[in-house]
């Protein structure tokens, strides 16, 4: 997930930050809710993903995580970048950061995402996930395995989650899909067979199944793409690297602005993670991450 340049026609109108069409199943195939489940999971599996969410009570002492505190460094990081963000609804000062700080440590103490188990982190790491820990970040070549293997902690995961963008949902169907089936129940609904519907008629999910998305068209343009939903532009259409490079060192984009030598890197490059965690740098974006790369 993240940033991509693609080629598209001079011409190319589609919306900026909507989905481009192609990349969406069409609504024929839609099916009719599954009357027993809500998401594809079996009752033991939706309990957990409840927890996972904070949707029912969570106790980190169930996974033998240690409570977060409003002045755990984490904790503090993320309250001091949210009052700094928006003073005007959380106030200024140290109250302030105390108080927003208090806040998400009960808000975190309340979500199995932010207590993950050792067990947890190594089906997350045998299922391909955590490549903030295990892969960095090669120019050209994108995500790849760490020369060495690294085994993250559990502790290390936890506090990463704060810290950057946190687990997706991917992530969390690893974890309970893994905690199912080391408690030997099953994680699937056994009316729906996990798909959370049923088909509206016979064949209706081969066909969806059997269905591929289309890429835009091609063309002559330049325009900057994220991938963190399906797919969707987000800049206007350059006849120039060059000209996507300045739209994007342009100050005027205010926290979207990236040095000219970066973003001539990124369009060079062609994509870009969301974002990276590092020692050297902390959490940046990948734009960013990649011009440090090329620097180091």
């Amino acid at each position: 997930m993240g940033r991509e340049v693609r080629r598209v026609p001079l011409g190319f109108d589609w919306p900026q930050n909507k989905v481009w069409e192609g990349f969406l199943s069409p609504d024929k195939f839609d099916e009719d809710p599954c009357p027993d489940c809500k998401s594809g999971y079996s009752p033991q599996a939706q309990n957990l993903y409840d927890l996972w969410y904070g949707k029912i009570p969570f106790d980190p002492a169930s996974t033998g995580s240690t409570p977060w505190r409003h002045d755990s460094p984490a904790v503090r990081a993320f309250a001091e970048r949210n009052v700094g963000n928006a003073p005007d609804y959380y106030g200024t000062g140290e109250i302030s950061i105390v108080r927003e700080a208090q806040r998400l440590a009960s808000l975190f103490n309340g979500q199995w995402s932010c207590h993950l188990s050792q067990d947890d982190v190594d089906a997350l790491v045998a299922g391909g996930r955590l490549y903030d820990f295990t892969h960095d970040v090669v120019p050209g070549k994108g995500w790849q395995p760490k020369p060495t293997p690294v085994a993250p902690t559990a502790a290390e995961v936890n506090e990463w989650s704060l810290r950057s963008m946190g687990h997706d949902s991917i992530n969390a169907h690893v974890v309970i899909k893994a905690r199912c089936k080391r408690e030997g129940v099953t994680d699937t609904c056994p009316t729906c067979d996990g798909h959370a519907g049923l088909e509206r008629y016979e064949g209706q999910r081969a066909e969806a199944e059997a269905w591929e998305p289309t890429d835009p068209p091609e063309g002559e343009g330049w325009q900057l793409w994220e991938t963190v939903s399906e797919g969707s532009p987000i800049s206007p259409v350059f006849d120039s690297a060059d000209g996507l490079a300045g739209w994007m060192s342009d100050p005027a984009r205010g926290d979207r602005w990236v040095p000219g030598d970066v973003a001539r890197k990124f369009v060079e490059e062609g994509w870009a993670p969301t974002g990276v965690l590092s020692a050297g740098h902390g959490f940046q974006s990948g734009v960013e991450a990649i011009g440090w790369n090329d620097k180091a």
